[in-house]
């Protein structure tokens, strides 16, 4: 491994070490009291790992549809940028590429109202903070102000691909139902 790896792995690690935890902060505050909610997780867990239903993905609103391509896409061209070497031609492409993904993910939650037909919920405030986000992240990069960009790319990255996405997990939403149900 290059140096310019093995200086990255640290920062990393402690992002997804914060992401985690705050996840879990996240769920337990949003439990309704219930402290033992992870145990609750666990134990729905348990013996319920299949192939994902995709048919289940197939016959959902196109909102939804758009909004789970979206987050794929996102997620792994996210996860190639934060491992990935900085600032060159490919790091450019892959962020624009990012940015549209996050952007479409954003615009099209704003669209998903099953937990609360016809309002917004709690999750919807990623949504927001996407938005008003991802341009001053932008905004950073074309100005060279690279630790306000990394911050906030970062920021986004964990709060909103990976703390919004376990909300999208939890027992009785649809992506549970895809992978767990």
């Amino acid at each position: 491994m290059s140096d310019k790896a093995l200086s990255i792995a640290p920062r990393l690690l402690r992002t997804l070490a914060i992401g985690v935890a705050a996840t879990i902060v996240l769920i337990v505050l949003t439990a309704g009291g219930r402290v033992g909610v992870l145990a609750d997780l666990a134990h729905a867990l348990h013996g319920r790992l299949h192939a994902p239903r995709l048919d289940l993905l197939a016959v959902a609103p196109p909102q939804i549809q758009i909004h789970v391509v979206a987050v794929s896409v996102a997620l792994c061209v996210g996860v190639a940028l934060m491992l990935g070497v900085k600032g060159r031609p490919l790091h450019r492409a892959l962020g624009w590429t990012w940015v549209a993904a996050m952007a479409t993910a954003a615009i099209s939650s704003l669209f998903i109202h099953r937990a609360h037909p016809g309002a917004f919920s709690f999750l919807h405030l990623f949504a927001g903070w996407t938005l008003i986000a991802l341009p001053v992240g932008v905004a950073a990069a074309r100005t060279h102000r690279v630790r306000l960009h990394q911050r906030t790319m970062t920021g986004l990255f964990v709060g909103g691909l990976l703390i919004a996405g376990v909300f999208a997990f939890l027992p009785g939403r649809l992506m549970w139902r895809v992978v767990f149900g």
